[in-house]
Formats: structure tokens, C-alpha cells, sequence
């Protein structure tokens, strides 16, 4: 099936150049051959249709058609391909003008802190034109892994609330004839209650993240929106802790991606500030852009993390301070989501620390700039016109 619609674009746009060539050997000196619109409108219908992320790259090696799918995978930034991979392949097939077909595991641009597994496809689309298919198969073997991860964090972490929970029951049973007993053990198990369904969430938040790759329905997303909505969320938990929240840096920011997902990051880092940090201090969230990175950090006056943990604390179900995280009844897996959002969002997440001083947890996006769609109808012609 692949071939087949990879024959059909080439065929479409080979078709197209030679038949531009025939029709302009027959015009008179002088005259001026117009472009026909309706070889180009063909060929962009064709690939549009196709359910692959597509380039057409020129002979400059500058994409002037990306697909929504493309942007989405990241496979183009500033103007070029992100992977150089993809370049090489390119390369070749405008030497020798064979298809080529790889399939691929690379990191994910542009910070690299993810991976994605691609089938590309590569095939001339005319003299100096080249056309690049990419089937994302990161999902399935994403299925894979949510599977046995799931199996694996359930079975490690619900049997403490669990066991718990029928303890507390039982103590009830036999204190049946001492109320001050069963109220206490009542409210023991409402906070148990409270611990595992709020485990159960973050395990399937967790599944989900694994699970799909939401840049294919990524949008603009303004980054002071979303710092707005996680600041809203953690507002009552803040000042039940006597603690201030404060936003400040760069206006007017945009990532790429789905904005419930980077809310969930940002609250979770958030929750994470209040929880370990002492009552009367000040949280603060800013945004920036450097280095043409959008950096989203959380800064806190807590306890800090000592540097033998910093390189852990994005594990699963890992805890710096165990009692601390019983206390504020903590699951383990939010800075794990966190760095899941990150990745998936073509980013990354660190963290700064200083024991006694307090912590900075980092978001490195990178920003959205909209690609100028070049019609692919200009950039035949134009590649007419130089031959």
C-alpha cells in the first residue's frame, strides 16, 4: 500500500515536470508559458491524504511543504530538518535517485530527551526535488511498555494502601464498642482511601502519557495560560500551607503541544514545591526564553534535595524524605509525569537544589513558530525555471 502512494505522488510529480517541459518546447520565442494550476492542486491533494508525516525538500535541502503530522514529530525546525539522519537520506536519494526505505529509533528534537521510532520512506519527486514519508511507530511499542509497566507499578505500590485498608477494617470490627476507637480508625482509612485513589489517578495519567503521543492533536498553546490554570489549582492548597505563590518573567510565550498535558507538569511540580516546603515561604513560577528554548521553573524555599538523590528523583514511586511523603500523602509518580510531559512535548525537565535553601524544577519546551507553507506549485516552477 505504502508503494503504491508513493508511486502515485512521484508519478504525479514526474508527470507534472515533463509535461511542463513538452508543453514549453512548443512555445513560440517570447512567449510566456503560465503554470497550470490543476497538476499542483493533484499533487498536493495526494499527499495530503496521506496518513504519514510528509516533506518536500528542495534542492537547497530546505523543506517547502511540511505536513501538520511533520510538524507535530518535530522533523522540521527553524526552517530545516531537525534529523540528521533524514538529511543523509535525503542526500542520497538526490545522488542516485533511488527510494529508500529505514525504519529508525532517534531522539527526539529539538532537546533530544525522548525517542521516536520512524519508517521513512525517501523517493525523488523530481530532478532536485525530494519527498520524505514518516510513519511514527512510537505508539505500539509505547503499548508494550504501558503493559508491563502498568502490571509492575500496580502490583509494587497498591498493596500498601490495600493492606492498609483491610487492617483499619478490622480494627473497627473488633473496637465496635469504643467510639473514640472507631472514629480514629474511620478517619485512618479515609485517608488511606484518599492515598489510593489519588495513586490510581496518577497511575493512569501515567498509562495515558506512555500510552499516546499527544503531538499528534498538539495545538499553540500560550504558555501564561497554562501557568495560570496550574497557579488557579494549587491556589487552595498554597494558602492552606500559608505559603504564596508568585508568577512573573516573559508574556506572550507559545509551545506546541496539548494544553491539559503541560498543566498536569506544571501543577505537579507546583504541589510538589508547596508540599516540601515550610509554612510562611514564597513559591515562585516565571517563564523566559533562552537560547531559543522556553524555560517554565518552580522555585521553592524548602528543604532541598541532596545532590547523591537529584539524578533519582524523576523515578517512579521514588522519595527523597519517605515519612515527609506520608505525611503529605505524596504517590511518587508526579515528577515522573512530569518528565513524561517534557519528552513528549519534544523537552526536558531538571532540577537545581541546595540543601536548606530550597529547589528549582526546570521545563524546557521549545516554542511554537509557525513554518510558512511554501505552495509546492512555486517551488516546481521556480525549479522549472533554473533548469
Amino acid at each position: 500500500m505504502w508503494w503504491a502512494l508513493i508511486a502515485a505522488v512521484v508519478g504525479v510529480g514526474v508527470g507534472l515536470l515533463v509535461a511542463r517541459r513538452r508543453a514549453g518546447s512548443a512555445v513560440p520565442d517570447g512567449q510566456v508559458l503560465e503554470p497550470d494550476p490543476e497538476p499542483h492542486a493533484e499533487l498536493e491533494r495526494v499527499l495530503s491524504a496521506l496518513p504519514a508525516a510528509s516533506i518536500v525538500v528542495d534542492a537547497s535541502g530546505t523543506p517547502v511543504r511540511v505536513s501538520k503530522q511533520a510538524l507535530a514529530l518535530t522533523l522540521v525546525q527553524n526552517g530545516r530538518i531537525a534529523i540528521p539522519d533524514i538529511t543523509a537520506m535525503v542526500a542520497d536519494v538526490r545522488r542516485d535517485g533511488v527510494i529508500r526505505e529505514q525504519e529508525m529509533t532517534v531522539l527526539r528534537p529539538p532537546l533530544g530527551k525522548g525517542l521516536i521510532t520512524l519508517r521513512l520512506r525517501v523517493a525523488p519527486l523530481g530532478p532536485d526535488t525530494v519527498l520524505v514519508l514518516a510513519e511514527d511507530l512510537t505508539e505500539s511499542a509505547r503499548v508494550d511498555a504501558v503493559r508491563r509497566d502498568f502490571v509492575a507499578n500496580v502490583s509494587h505500590e497498591l498493596k500498601t494502601p490495600i493492606g492498609a485498608l483491610s487492617l483499619l477494617a478490622e480494627a473497627i470490627l473488633s473496637s465496635s464498642e469504643e467510639p473514640e476507637a472507631v472514629r480514629h480508625f474511620a478517619g485512618r482509612m479515609e485517608a488511606e482511601a484518599g492515598r489510593l485513589s489519588a495513586l490510581v489517578g496518577d497511575l493512569i495519567d501515567l498509562s495515558r502519557l506512555q500510552g499516546e503521543d499527544p503531538l499528534k492533536d498538539a495545538e499553540p498553546v500560550s504558555v501564561d495560560a497554562v501557568i495560570a490554570e496550574a497557579v488557579d489549582t494549587a491556589r487552595l492548597m498554597a494558602q492552606t500551607a500559608q505559603i504564596e505563590v508568585v508568577v512573573g518573567g516573559a508574556e506572550g510565550l507559545q509551545v506546541l503541544g496539548v494544553e491539559a498535558h503541560l498543566v498536569t507538569a506544571l501543577r505537579n511540580l507546583l504541589t510538589n514545591a508547596i508540599s516540601y516546603s515550610p509554612r510562611g515561604t514564597r513559591v515562585a513560577v516565571a517563564s523566559r526564553l533562552t537560547n531559543g528554548v522556553i524555560e517554565i521553573s518552580v522555585t521553592d524555599q524548602g528543604m532541598g534535595i541532596p545532590d547523591s538523590e537529584l539524578h533519582r528523583v524523576f523515578e517512579r514511586f521514588y522519595r527523597v524524605d519517605q515519612a515527609r511523603s506520608r505525611v503529605t500523602g505524596g504517590t511518587g509518580l508526579g515528577l515522573a509525569i512530569v518528565k513524561h510531559v517534557a519528552e513528549n512535548h519534544g523537552g526536558e525537565v531538571g532540577v537545581w537544589s541546595v540543601l536548606g535553601e530550597g529547589s528549582t524544577f526546570t521545563l524546557r519546551l521549545p516554542p511554537y513558530t509557525p513554518v510558512e507553507h511554501i505552495p509546492l506549485s512555486s517551488a516546481v516552477v521556480e525549479e522549472e525555471s533554473s533548469a
